[in-house]
C-alpha cells in the first residue's frame, strides 16, 4: 500500500512551491548542519503545528513532541528516555540558546488524564503511565477563575515540564551561565493567540502585551 493521495500531492506541493524557490536554503542545511534558534517541547496533537505558529523556516527549530508536551525529572538510570535523550542533543550538542515548553487548548492528554487516569490506578498502558508525571500538579485556583478548569490544568502541566526540565544539571548550568533561556508558552487553538508564562509575576500573560517576556 502507498502513502495516502493527500500527503503524496502534499509533496508534490512541497517541492513545487516550497523547496524549488528556496533550494538554496536546502542544499546550505544539509551541507552545514543545523543551528536552530530555539527548541521547542510541544505535544503531539496535530492541532498545534509549532512551525506553523512560529511561521518558522526550515532549521529554524528543533521540536520535539509527546503526549501533553511533558518533560520527565532527570534520571540518569533506566533504558529508554527519548525526551530526555533530545533534551540533552539541543542543549549539549546544537548549544540551543533558548528552551520552549509550548502547550495547548484542548488538550487531549492532559484531558484524558483529569477525566481517566488519575481515577484508575490499574492498566494505565503507556499513555496512563505517562500522564501519571502530572500527579502532582498544583493548580493555581485564580486561574481556575479566570481561564477555566481545562486551561488551568494546561498551565499548570507547562509549569510542571519547567520545573522538570530544571533537574537536568546540564540545563541547571546553562541557564545560571546566562547561556540557556527556558520560555513556557499556551497557544489557543480557536483564537491563535499565545500565553507566555512570566516568571516574575508566576502568571500567564498576552504574549505580545508582555514584552518582557518576549523571545527575541
Amino acid at each position: 500500500m502507498g502513502l495516502p493521495k493527500s500527503l503524496i500531492e502534499g509533496h508534490r506541493r512541497f517541492l513545487r512551491d516550497k523547496h524549488a524557490p528556496e533550494r538554496g536554503r536546502y542544499a546550505q542545511l544539509a551541507e552545514l548542519g543545523q543551528t536552530p534558534t530555539a527548541m521547542v517541547i510541544a505535544c503531539c496533537d496535530a492541532r498545534a503545528d509549532v512551525s506553523t505558529i512560529f511561521d518558522a523556516e526550515p532549521g529554524d527549530i528543533f521540536i520535539l513532541r509527546n503526549v501533553a508536551n511533558l518533560v520527565p525529572p532527570y534520571e540518569p538510570e533506566g533504558k529508554y528516555h527519548g525526551t530526555s535523550a533530545g533534551i540533552e542533543f539541543a542543549v549539549q550538542g546544537l548549544k540551543v540558546p533558548h528552551l520552549i515548553v509550548l502547550g495547548h487548548s484542548h488538550c487531549g492528554g492532559v484531558a484524558a488524564y483529569r477525566h481517566r487516569v488519575r481515577d484508575k490506578v490499574a492498566e494505565r498502558g503507556f499513555i496512563g503511565s505517562w500522564l501519571t508525571m502530572l500527579d502532582d500538579l498544583k493548580i493555581d485556583e485564580s486561574e481556575i477563575f479566570e481561564f477555566g478548569d481545562e486551561t488551568a490544568f494546561e498551565f499548570a502541566a507547562i509549569r510542571s515540564s519547567l520545573a522538570n526540565l530544571r533537574t537536568f544539571p546540564f540545563i541547571e548550568k546553562r541557564e545560571k551561565e546566562g547561556l540557556l533561556s527556558l520560555y513556557g508558552v499556551h497557544f489557543d487553538l480557536a483564537s491563535g493567540a499565545l500565553l507566555a508564562l512570566d516568571d516574575n509575576r508566576g502568571s500567564f500573560t498576552d504574549l505580545h502585551a508582555a514584552r518582557d517576556g518576549a523571545i527575541s
